[in-house]
C-alpha cells in the first residue's frame, strides 16, 4: 500500500469526527432515535456538559441536572454517546467516573432542528455561498472545482427527485407539507449558477461537468414549477387558500392596494354575529378541514329505455333557485336587512345568507348578492347588527 502514516491519521480522525457528528443517529446497540425527544434529552445532557466547565461529569451528576427527564433515560442516552465517541472519559483509565463532551455532536444537533424547522433552506444557502468562495479563491485548483461542481449536482439532483416523486405520488396536503422544498428557488439557482460561471471560465476542461450541473438545475426548477402548478391549482379550485405558501401571503399584502386585499374575501361569508366557539369545535373543524377527500366516482349511465335519474348537482341548483325565488317573492332585488329581519333569529338568518351566497357563486344561476359598506344596528331587532346590502337577479 501507499499510503503512509500521515494519511492513515488524516482519515482515523475523518472517521472519529464522523462518528461523533452522527452519534444522534446511531443503529446500532439500539441507539437509533426514533423518538424526537431523544433528541431533546442529547442536547440536555450536552447542555449540561456545557455548564459544567472543565470539570467534568459523571453519569449520576449528568442525570441530576437533567432531572427533568426520566433517570434510565439519561443512562441510555448518556451510554449510547459514549459508545460512539460523542462523551468520553476525562482521563482515559480503569475506574475513571468523570466525563467530557465533544462539540461535534451538538453542532449536528444545532443543524437538526434548523433543517427540521426550515427544510435545511438556510444551510443550502450558506453551502452554495461557500462554495463559491471556494472556488474563487486563487488557490483554488481544478480537482476542487470538479469536486465543488459534483456536490452541487448531486444535491439539486437529489431535490428535484424528491419534488418529482411528490408531486406525482403524493396528496395535496403531503406537497403542502413538503413546500419548503421549493422555497426561495430562484435564489438558490442563482447562486449555483454563479458557481459554475465561476469554475467554468477557470477551467474550461470542468465543461462536462458543469453541464451535469446545468441539467440538474433544469430538472428541479422544472419540478418546482410542476408543484406550485398544482398547489395553485387545488387552492384555486376548493378555495383552500391556505395552500399557498407563507411567502405569497406576505408579498401579496405588502404590495396589493386596499381594493385588490378586499377581492380575496369576496364571495366569502363571516359569522360575525356570533363568533365565539368552544376549543373542541374548533379543533374538530380543523382537523375536518385537513383531510382531503376521495374523488367521487360518476355514477353509470343509465339505459335508454329508463329516464336518467337527477344528478345531485342539478338537484343542489334546483334548490338553490327555489330559496333564491322564494326570497324574491317576484321582485328583482331585495335588501339584505329584510331577508335577516323577516328570517327573526340570527340563526336562520345565518342559514339562508349561506343559501343565497351559494346561488352567487353557482355558474348556472343568474343571481348576485352585493355588500354594501354601511350597517344597520338595532337593538330591538331580532339580529341587532345588520351589514347592508342587496340579493338581485342579473341578466347575463
Amino acid at each position: 500500500m501507499d499510503a503512509t502514516l500521515l494519511d492513515a491519521e488524516a482519515e482515523a480522525a475523518v472517521l472519529r469526527v464522523y462518528r461523533q457528528v452522527f452519534a444522534v443517529l446511531a443503529r446500532e446497540a439500539g441507539a437509533m432515535i426514533v423518538d424526537p425527544d431523544l433528541l431533546d434529552v442529547d442536547q440536555a445532557i450536552l447542555d449540561a456538559f456545557a455548564e459544567a466547565g472543565s470539570d467534568g461529569l459523571t453519569v449520576e451528576q449528568a442525570s441530576l441536572a437533567c432531572r427533568g427527564y426520566p433517570h434510565d433515560v439519561i443512562v441510555r442516552r448518556f451510554e449510547v454517546l459514549r459508545q460512539y465517541g460523542a462523551i468520553t472519559k476525562l482521563v482515559d483509565r480503569p475506574n475513571e467516573l468523570r466525563h467530557r463532551a465533544a462539540f461535534a455532536p451538538y453542532v449536528m444537533l444545532m443543524f437538526l432542528k434548523r433543517m427540521s424547522v426550515q427544510g435545511g433552506q438556510a444551510e443550502l444557502h450558506q453551502l452554495l455561498t461557500l462554495e463559491a468562495h471556494s472556488v474563487s479563491d486563487p488557490r483554488a485548483t481544478e480537482e476542487q472545482g470538479q469536486a465543488s461542481i459534483e456536490r452541487l449536482t448531486k444535491v439539486f439532483r437529489l431535490l428535484g427527485n424528491e419534488l418529482a416523486i411528490l408531486v406525482s405520488t403524493s396528496t395535496t396536503a403531503q406537497l403542502r407539507e413538503n413546500a419548503q422544498l421549493a422555497w426561495g428557488n430562484e435564489r438558490l439557482i442563482e447562486q449555483a449558477e454563479k458557481v459554475h460561471r465561476i469554475v467554468l471560465e477557470r477551467w474550461p476542461t470542468l465543461h462536462r461537468a458543469c453541464t451535469q450541473l446545468r441539467m440538474s438545475l433544469a430538472a428541479y426548477a422544472d419540478a418546482v414549477q410542476l408543484a406550485a402548478g398544482r398547489l395553485v391549482e387545488r387552492a384555486g379550485t376548493t378555495r383552500a387558500l391556505g395552500l399557498l405558501p407563507i411567502e405569497t401571503w406576505l408579498t401579496f399584502t405588502r404590495s396589493s392596494e386596499t381594493e385588490v386585499l378586499a377581492g380575496v374575501l369576496d364571495g366569502l361569508l363571516f359569522d360575525a354575529a356570533a363568533p365565539d366557539f368552544s376549543p373542541e369545535t374548533m379543533l374538530e373543524a380543523v382537523e375536518s378541514g385537513r383531510r382531503t377527500g376521495t374523488a367521487r366516482m360518476a355514477p353509470p349511465r343509465p339505459s335508454a329505455e329508463t329516464d336518467a335519474p337527477e344528478s345531485a348537482a342539478a338537484t343542489d341548483r334546483e334548490d338553490l333557485r327555489a330559496e333564491a325565488e322564494r326570497i324574491l317573492a317576484g321582485r328583482s332585488s331585495v335588501s339584505i336587512i329584510d331577508v335577516v329581519d323577516d328570517a327573526g333569529d340570527w340563526i336562520t338568518a345565518r342559514r339562508v345568507l349561506a343559501e343565497l351566497t351559494a346561488a352567487h357563486l353557482h355558474d348556472e344561476l343568474d343571481y348576485e348578492l352585493v355588500w354594501a359598506d354601511g350597517m344597520r344596528i338595532d337593538p330591538t331587532a331580532g339580529t341587532p347588527w345588520a351589514t347592508e346590502g342587496t340579493f338581485r337577479r342579473v341578466t347575463r
